[in-house]
């Protein structure tokens, strides 16, 4: 995932102090290894947000990226938008994340858990359904989609008996991300968070508690910690979006997933939505400011 990004500059100096920060092997684990490796969340987690924070920079460099554009991310992607919007810096940025990945992967060796993507069906049904079967709506992403969070058997149970009008598949993950079930983790993130130095967002930064604009950089990183166990309400973030007069939106790598959320829920309100999946994809965001462009 990281290998064609390395050839910009200066990524490969980055991406070597971000493993001398995590501990990790991030050129390695990002290039080489294999899937199974890399689909840990102690891992998974610091690759994307330094895939993110790459993709940025270039797009950035280009000069395609407005510098008080709104800046949101969905559950670990909100890290890289601290970082983007100056909360912290981007080294801290994924050093924070290494340590939320590693103690979200021990809890989820605490208990038997797992999760599952529920499409259509009214949001509130779906919602008050899965709190029946003993299940949070860990993500409502909009546009129809709902991923319930909670015990395996319970996960197993709405798979195989979905609520009529829905379709349900089970997720393959580590655990009930976003549920009780992480509270070790939050805590355990929560206490390496008093070392990082916050500062104010430079630009709109949107958190996925409750859609909302957060001009405070130490109740933005309260929130990084608590969404550990709480709820990822995109849903409402993209409404936010809407209201800020959104028409356009970058998503960064790995992408796809976001943008096909935003053209469904803001038809007709965002009219371009780019999927940097490769540099390749860079130059739809433009012509840089070293390139010439046409009159």
């Amino acid at each position: 995932m990281l290998t064609p990004w390395l050839d910009l500059d200066g990524a490969a100096d980055r991406v070597a102090r971000w493993s001398e920060r995590t501990g990790l092997d991030l050129h390695r684990l990002g290039t080489t290894a294999d899937a199974d490796e890399i689909t840990d969340t102690a891992v998974t987690q610091p690759l994307i947000v330094a895939l993110s924070l790459l993709a940025f920079d270039a797009g950035d460099q280009r000069g395609a990226l407005p510098a008080d554009a709104p800046v949101a991310g969905h559950s670990v992607g909100e890290l890289a938008a601290a970082a983007i919007a100056g909360v912290l810096s981007a080294d801290d940025a994924v050093a924070l994340t290494a340590v939320r990945g590693a103690e979200m992967a021990k809890a989820c060796g605490l208990a038997d858990t797992s999760m599952a993507a529920v499409m259509m069906g009214d949001p509130d049904e779906v919602v008050a359904w899965l709190a029946d079967n003993g299940l949070d709506a860990a993500n409502q992403n909009g546009a129809g989609q709902i991923v319930a969070s909670g015990a395996a058997d319970a996960i197993a149970r709405i798979v195989a008996e979905p609520m009529p009008g829905t379709k349900v598949r089970e997720l393959q993950v580590a655990g009930a991300f976003h549920t009780a079930y992480m509270a070790p983790a939050r805590d355990a993130l929560a206490s390496y968070a008093d070392s990082i130095t916050m500062r104010h967002p430079t630009r709109p930064l949107l958190s996925n508690y409750d859609g909302a604009v957060v001009d405070s950089g130490s109740d933005y990183l309260e929130r990084l910690v608590n969404q550990i166990t709480s709820p990822v309400r995109w849903d409402l973030t993209m409404d936010t979006l809407a209201k800020l007069g959104t028409t356009s939106t970058v998503e960064l790598p790995p992408a796809g997933t976001l943008t096909g959320l935003v053209r469904r829920q803001l038809k007709g309100t965002v009219t371009t939505a780019v999927a940097l999946k490769s540099p390749d994809d860079l130059a739809k965001l433009g012509p840089s400011d070293d390139e010439d462009t046409a009159s």
